[in-house]
């Protein structure tokens, strides 16, 4: 193996999504590479429908029914696009933990939440039904959870939303993966107990020491969570620097109309939300040029004849795909929290 494969736990290369529709293939994920290192956490945002959760999916082996999959996954040293469903099972809940956006449809609603987390561990660990229950105890009152002993035994819908959204992060960590994929984790909560869980993640992650992708459409969710963002557009990565510099110099223009979309407290009283007008394109179209471009207000007639490249710009761990870039040294400052040193290291 490369040092870059050994750095790296998780490394994806050209990975793309086809589905067949009525009207056409949608390009669901188009050409897309990443990596992860151990222990960091990288954040996928992008509007709805842009590709993250397809991309997620993919990386886990589950894309829809009919879809084509095609690219390189490579975990530690394996293959994920070429293993049997056999081995690919054996490695979903074991070494790659997932916390979907929707707890209620995610845990099953006729099952006791301690049995729901201890289930993971009697499959992939061979551990007693007796060891899984203590441990099931453990990771509630580990993700927060009051008088675990007793939520236990409790079934989902006699828990709160963000209770229901522990318990699923619990059940994701209950073998110690090396990799969490959490995809849109607080959508359906309210505001605080989205800060709740995001905090919560940061630190599990910090704790244990794992890999995390973290799904949302909104950058202010990811400043301060996260070491890496990749920002995707019509099932393409278009961003992708470190946090610090992403928000220090933004280049392309989808990126800085996704952050000044941002409602912000300090806003003058009565002044308009921002919004990015039009809407994505058809994925499913034989696509010409920048895919932003009938959406930007900078756009030129090179932006609809070629699509531009990802490329480095000065900072070579920093690419966006703009022919008429924001320009640089514009820093804005993140309406998240700020990035703490520990995670920066």
């Amino acid at each position: 193996m490369t040092a870059a494969f050994d750095r790296h736990l998780l490394v994806a290369e050209d990975i793309s999504v086809h589905i067949p529709s009525g009207g056409g293939t949608v390009r669901a994920v188009d050409r897309v590479s990443l990596s992860l290192e151990r222990g960091k956490t990288l954040a996928l945002v992008g509007e709805s429908g842009s590709g993250k959760s397809m991309l997620c999916r993919a990386i886990l082996g589950i894309p829809p029914g009919r879809a084509a999959t095609r690219g390189r996954i490579i975990f530690g040293e394996r293959d994920l696009a070429q293993l049997p469903e056999k081995e690919l099972n054996a490695i979903r809940g074991r070494e790659i933990g997932v916390v979907l956006q929707n707890p209620m449809s995610s845990l099953n609603p006729v099952l006791k939440v301690g049995w729901q987390i201890a289930e993971p561990m009697l499959r992939h660990l061979g551990i007693s039904l007796l060891k899984a229950r203590e441990r099931a105890v453990e990771l509630l009152g580990a993700v927060g959870i009051p008088r675990p002993a007793e939520r236990v035994d409790c079934y989902p819908h006699q828990l709160s939303g963000g209770m229901r959204q522990r318990v699923a992060i619990a059940i994701a960590l209950a073998c110690d993966p090396q990799l969490l994929i959490a995809d849109e984790p607080t959508t359906a909560l309210d505001v605080t107990v989205q800060a709740e869980i995001l905090n919560l993640l940061g630190r599990l992650q910090m704790e244990r020491r794992m890999a995390m992708i973290l799904v949302s459409h909104d950058l202010g969710v990811v400043a301060g969570r996260a070491h890496e963002t990749a920002v995707m557009y019509a099932g393409r990565i278009v961003e992708q620097a470190p946090t610090v510099i992403l928000f220090d110099q933004m280049r392309m223009r989808y990126t800085r109309a996704l952050f000044d979309s941002i409602p912000r407290l300090d806003a003058p009283s009565g002044q308009p939300l921002a919004s990015i007008g039009g809407q994505l394109p058809d994925l499913a179209a034989e696509l010409q040029g920048c895919r932003f471009a009938p959406r930007c207000r900078r756009a030129e007639d090179r932006c609809f004849a070629e699509e531009p490249p990802l490329v480095a710009d000065g900072l070579e761990d920093h690419r966006f795909a703009c022919w008429f870039p924001c320009e640089p040294g514009i820093s804005v400052t993140p309406p998240g929290p700020l990035l703490p040193k520990r995670i920066m290291s």
